[in-house]
């Protein structure tokens, strides 16, 4: 029966005088979502869309700090939608960033969170193309959305997230913290050129942040909140401003002045995350843990070596990350999902070594053969582990996590290569030497230790095989082929022993 509020048009005068005269908060949400289902789904006319846009405003502005929260949620997603569909039929529809900010200035804190959570919903809105409409006509919109409003409402949340950083620990000061610092991440997130990138897709190179936010980007204090707010919160607020610091560190190269700006902002940067990494402060929280981890990661993503090496505490900088880096591989049953991102740096930077130039030290050769060697460490290590604790998960059983890691794998291993291939042999050798002399063991003897042999020697596998594939990218493969050679043998002689005495019953 309720379900003819939202067959069509004609019943938004009902429900309209439902939210008037309800006071029941499920009838005040009953008559809210039958007039978004009316509005998206059937279509209404000019006049009855801006009718509801105005009337939902008003609503909110006079009765919404009254309202349960669902209801208001219900209520914001309405206005949402109708500025949306009405974008460009009148000129009211685009003032509504204006409308948000006049709930700000109503000197109440309700309507101040109440103007924020608009403003979040509007370019999450204006963001997400909607069913039944052309993809031109999302762009379409989003463009002039971003032209008209984006970089202010953006300087909103920025001055929502001054004003109550380091003050107001009440339960209204902590709502708006997380609605500020959720408004700003959303607009650092907007898909501004319409190349409706994936964030979960690592190798996403630049954000396409417009011209007209150079001065607020180039700003010194606009990253440095959010490095202050990081510090000063807790999860989910600080690993959300970390999130705004990978957007951050993803800026296009063209949207700086000039070179100078471009590097003071890496700077800032590198400075901001080598203070962390300095106090250690919230890493202790995984949330925060693993968007710092992507945040290191991005920082090769969107800068050269060279630009990195040229920046003033860059040897100290890659001394702490090489050191949390080895901290990581070691902590694996904490890290193991964040572990990528880092990897990701350091193949990204070794990578990059044939085309640094210039006299300052990379410094790689100091630091990468001793986080390679934690790698493998680590990794033999967790097997002894796992066996006496079942409930630690097992890295072997994650494949979609191995392959992750093995695509950086081979650039680190094959950076001095020489010195990892006997390394990996003095670990492979007496693995081998263990797993042929229990080729002696009879029927029914305790096979306790040959399964510690069989997971590390499947890690040495594993391992041997990623560096060996890799040298299809290696530029010194020919070079190296005596070495892949040296490797390769363990793999085959371990082949030969799989099928001598007590294996042969076993596999």
């Amino acid at each position: 029966v309720l379900a003819v509020f939202s067959s069509s048009s004609e019943y938004a005068p009902q429900c309209k005088a439902i939210l008037d005269n309800s006071s029941s908060p499920y009838a005040q949400l009953l008559a809210s979502s039958s007039l978004l289902k009316v509005v998206t789904d059937l279509g209404v006319s000019k006049d009855l869309l801006l009718d509801v846009r105005n009337y939902t405003l008003g609503y909110l502005a006079n009765r919404g700090p009254n309202c349960q929260v669902f209801v208001v949620t219900s209520l914001i997603q309405l206005l949402s939608r109708t500025t949306k569909l009405g974008w460009f039929d009148d000129d009211q529809y685009q003032d509504i960033v204006d409308d948000a900010k006049r709930l700000l200035g109503m000197n109440s804190l309700d309507h101040y969170l109440l103007g924020l959570r608009v403003l979040n919903q509007l370019v999450a809105e204006m963001n997400q193309p909607l069913p039944g409409r052309s993809l031109t006509q999302h762009r379409k919109c989003a463009v002039s959305f971003r032209d008209i409003g984006l970089l202010s409402i953006f300087q909103t949340s920025l001055s929502s997230l001054r004003e109550f950083a380091s003050n107001m620990h009440d339960q209204n000061g902590d709502r708006i913290k997380e609605q500020a610092i959720s408004l700003a991440l959303k607009c650092l997130c907007f898909d501004f050129v319409g190349t409706s990138l994936d964030d979960s897709n690592e190798d996403l190179g630049t954000i396409q942040v417009p011209s007209a936010w150079r001065s607020v980007m180039e700003e010194p204090k606009t990253m440095q909140l959010f490095f202050e707010i990081y510090g000063l919160t807790q999860p989910p607020l600080s690993n959300q401003a970390v999130e705004c610091l990978v957007r951050f560190a993803c800026v296009r190269r063209s949207l700086f002045a000039s070179e100078q700006e471009r590097n003071a902002y890496l700077r800032n940067l590198i400075n901001g995350t080598r203070e962390i990494l300095v106090t250690q402060k919230g890493l202790g929280e995984h949330a925060n843990y693993h968007e710092f981890c992507r945040l290191l990661g991005r920082l090769k993503t969107n800068y050269q070596l060279s630009e990195l090496v040229g920046v003033e505490n860059y040897a100290d900088w890659i001394q702490r990350v090489a050191e949390f880096t080895i901290k990581s591989l070691m902590s694996w049953q904490w890290a193991s999902n964040s572990v990528y991102y880092i990897l990701g740096l350091w193949s990204r930077l070794v990578s990059s070594m044939p085309y640094l130039r210039g006299n300052k030290p990379s410094l790689l050769d100091r630091y990468v053969p001793k986080i390679t060697e934690a790698y493998i460490t680590s990794r033999l290590d967790s097997v002894q582990l796992v066996l006496q604790n079942p409930a630690v998960e097992d890295m072997l059983e994650n494949e979609e996590q191995l392959q992750e890691q093995f695509d950086c794998l081979p650039f680190l291993c094959r950076f001095q290569y020489e010195d990892l291939s006997k390394y990996l042999c003095s670990l492979a050798d007496p693995l081998v030497k263990g797993f042929t002399d229990c080729s002696s063991l009879q029927a029914g003897s305790d096979a306790s230790q040959l399964i510690v042999l069989e997971g590390q020697l499947t890690w040495i596998v594993y391992i041997i095989g990623a560096v060996i594939r890799g040298r299809l990218n290696s530029s010194s493969a020919e070079s190296q082929e005596s070495i892949d050679g040296e490797l390769a043998a363990r793999v085959f002689a371990l082949l030969r022993v799989m099928d001598t005495g007590f294996h042969t019953g076993r596999y």
